[in-house]
């Protein structure tokens, strides 16, 4: 029995198992390879040449030397006329000698310095009168060499004593600071003179005082063009920071002689980058002047809203993409400066990928978002109080779809999900249900600031209050879970957008606004101290803004904050991308909600969304939204930033200067809030102690807590009212 039991199982393994012959276990060997000696030598040799000191930069870089070409070309171009200007200054030059020789200038300045003139007047005159006779003496015997020469051997010889006087003069002509005849009374216009001359840029770092009178610039990479412009990289001296450089763009633009959007400086960072390392560009014009560009989307049929969305040019004509997925963006802007034009940029890559759901929510009650509800799972237009209600369902939707995804996601192995974050493969997977969900919310001060009570866990609160936790929370975990937030607003204050919700959101566009507040609040607190302050783009310029992306873009990805100007997307171009959209949704299956007719009702869960997002004890009044400081107290605030727990003292006239505010009206309105100036001492930027007029942080602290417990008093009591 266990023999046939045997054969049988041989029999149904020979069936089941093909077999497919020998198994050959080995290492491919590519003899083309170079031995690894030879290669470690060259890539010696390489290193040595990249590095080196020795080697010309244009050795090292095919741009230096595409340039360096130029440059030759250039020089051999204008030699010819060069060589007549300094030929014309030795004569200019040899003339002046001569004359202050034949007039005994040295002897009489000695003369005249030593009181002594009267005396010396007669050999003066007697010296000037012998050198006349030596200069005619030599001109005679000159003239009869010339002849003699020409009778005897032709004019040959005296061609070539004329080139040889030539190269003389010319050499004693050329151009050489300081000397006399070859340095202009006036200088000429500054604009782009530094190409050819790096003295007049020290000149410029000087008169902006960004470095000393006795300090100077080390050359990086010599001034190149680069698009319609020219590009130079210097090092600061040692004492000073590149950062002070980009905080005071304007005021070494006006040293030369550009408009300050004409100047782009940026410090090197990485590895080859330090501190005082400082990258500059400068246009050769003004780079939005010209029309704008329209968006590339146009030409492509579809895109993969994993890639960055393609959102502008800077002033060097850099194309700079935009990254969107793991990120939010807020857009603010004062009215008609592109704000929507900038969110529906953003929007326009992710609806030509058929795997992205959107929810899209138009305040402005306008038709320009009209074209997204043919794409939209979510859509609506209004600015009633339903419409803000209706928006809360949606972000309460939101906010239990997210923490159903983390749910799933603990169930997947690490191959599907490596970690808590959607990827690419599991946004297109329709069985996870988890596709690239992005929320526009275009006005969304007018949500935020709706007064209307809601009622969450037995508590009451206003609907704008419940929206800022919301899209707080989902700010803070919804990206990792394929969440995306896109706020515009035409209102960017303190009182509009909720510090707690402005902190979380990743990307940030500042197109023009009213004042340097207004683009801190959008851009992040003391952005304007470095250097970026939307409130100064021209009115011009429309669509041109200043971008602070979460991410990788063309201008590099150590680039704090970099000036934009956004593609041009007309309606027309706006409702053919969205019909795009559709058709590419029809054809993958995943058109559906209101852009199929059918507005399911959200599935919500109230009571679970508040204990998510901590709602049922903020309620209480522990961490609703803060209160807004009044001003001053609010700026003064600002300003402080993080040293206000550090830092003890804080002088007026610092105060003033950061502010730019009146020192009267300043010191009375700081007084209606109880903070009263004293006088303390403290060390100066030469190191000596001085008494200066400023303010205790503590009281500035006490004054705040009071406006807060104040603010905090008459909402509750409005809250209940209503």
């Amino acid at each position: 029995m266990t023999g046939e039991h045997g054969a049988e199982l041989a029999r149904a393994e020979s069936r089941d198992v093909e077999h497919v012959g020998p198994i050959l276990d080995g290492e491919l060997i590519d003899d083309t390879l170079p031995q690894p000696r030879a290669r470690k030598v060259r890539r010696r040799f390489v290193r040595w040449w990249l590095h080196s000191p020795r080697v010309p930069l244009w050795l090292k870089s095919k741009p230096q030397s595409i340039q360096a070409c130029k440059d030759a070309i250039a020089c051999v171009v204008k030699a010819p006329w060069r060589y007549v200007g300094a030929v014309v200054r030795g004569l200019v030059v040899g003339a002046r000698w001569w004359r202050n020789w034949v007039k005994v200038r040295d002897y009489r300045t000695a003369a005249e310095e030593s009181e002594k003139l009267a005396d010396k007047f007669t050999e003066i005159r007697e010296l000037t009168q012998f050198r006349w006779k030596v200069t005619g003496a030599v001109l005679a015997v000159s003239a009869l060499a010339v002849a003699v020469t020409d009778l005897v051997y032709g004019p040959d010889p005296l061609w070539i004593a004329g080139a040889v006087l030539s190269v003389a003069l010319a050499i004693l002509g050329r151009r050489k600071d300081g000397s006399p005849g070859r340095k202009p009374a006036l200088a000429g216009p500054r604009t782009l003179t530094w190409t050819m001359d790096p003295q007049i840029l020290v000149d410029a770092f000087r008169d902006a005082k960004l470095i000393g009178k006795d300090e100077s610039l080390r050359l990086v990479e010599r001034a190149t063009r680069v698009g319609d412009g020219w590009a130079i990289t210097v090092d600061l001296p040692a004492t000073r920071n590149a950062a002070d450089v980009v905080k005071n763009r304007d005021a070494l633009a006006s040293a030369l002689a550009v408009d300050e959007v004409q100047l782009i400086a940026e410090r090197v960072r990485g590895n080859g980058g330090h501190a005082g390392r400082v990258s500059m560009w400068v246009a050769d014009e003004d780079p939005y002047a010209s029309p704008p560009l329209r968006t590339p989307l146009l030409g492509v049929t579809k895109w993969d809203a994993w890639r960055p969305v393609p959102f502008g040019r800077d002033a060097r004509d850099r194309r700079i993409d935009l990254p969107l997925v793991w990120t939010s963006l807020l857009v603010g802007a004062i009215p008609r400066q592109g704000k929507t034009f900038a969110a529906r940029l953003a929007a326009s890559g992710l609806i030509l990928d058929a795997w992205v759901r959107l929810y899209v929510a138009d305040f402005k009650a306008g038709k320009d978002w009209d074209a997204a509800g043919h794409v939209a799972y979510r859509f609506m237009s209004g600015d009633e109080s339903e419409h803000v209600l209706t928006l809360v369902d949606w972000l309460v939707e939101l906010v239990g779809e997210v923490q159903g995804r983390y749910r799933r996601m603990r169930d997947l192995d690490d191959l599907t999900c490596p970690e808590s974050k959607v990827t690419p493969e599991m946004s297109r997977d329709s069985a996870l249900n988890m596709p690239i969900t992005a929320v526009f919310i275009d006005e969304v001060q007018v949500p935020l600031e709706d007064r209307t009570p809601v009622a969450v866990q037995g508590r009451k609160l206003t609907a704008g209050e419940y929206i800022g936790e919301l899209l707080t929370w989902l700010a803070k975990k919804g990206p990792a879970a394929g969440i995306v937030l896109v706020l515009a607003t035409q209102r960017p204050d303190s009182k509009t957008i909720p510090s707690g919700l402005r902190a979380v959101l990743g990307s940030r566009f500042a197109l023009r606004v009213m004042d340097w507040r207004d683009s801190n609040i959008v851009l992040g607190e003391q952005m304007n101290t470095r250097g970026y302050d939307s409130s100064r783009l021209l009115p011009s310029h429309k669509g041109v803004g200043i971008l602070r992306p979460d991410g990788d873009t063309a201008a590099g990805a150590d680039l704090l904050a970099m000036t934009v100007r956004t593609y041009y997307m007309p309606n027309e171009d706006w409702q053919a991308i969205c019909q795009q959209g559709r058709a590419l949704r029809e054809a993958a299956g995943t058109l559906a909600g209101h852009a199929t007719g059918q507005d399911t009702v959200p599935n919500l869960d109230h009571s679970a969304v508040a204990r998510a997002i901590g709602a049922s004890d903020s309620l209480g009044g522990d961490t609703t939204q803060p209160a807004e400081l009044p001003e001053p107290l609010a700026s003064v605030v600002c300003y402080l930033g993080e040293d206000v727990d550090s830092r003890t003292f804080v002088p007026t006239a610092e105060l003033v200067e950061a502010l730019e505010v009146e020192p009267t009206a300043f010191g009375r309105q700081m007084g209606e809030h109880g903070c009263s100036p004293t006088r303390e001492r403290v060390p100066g930027a030469d190191g000596e102690v001085r008494r200066v007029r400023g303010y205790l942080v503590a009281d500035v602290r006490a004054a705040v807590e009071r406006a807060l417990t104040a603010a905090e008093s008459r909402d509750e009591r409005d809250i209940y009212d209503s």
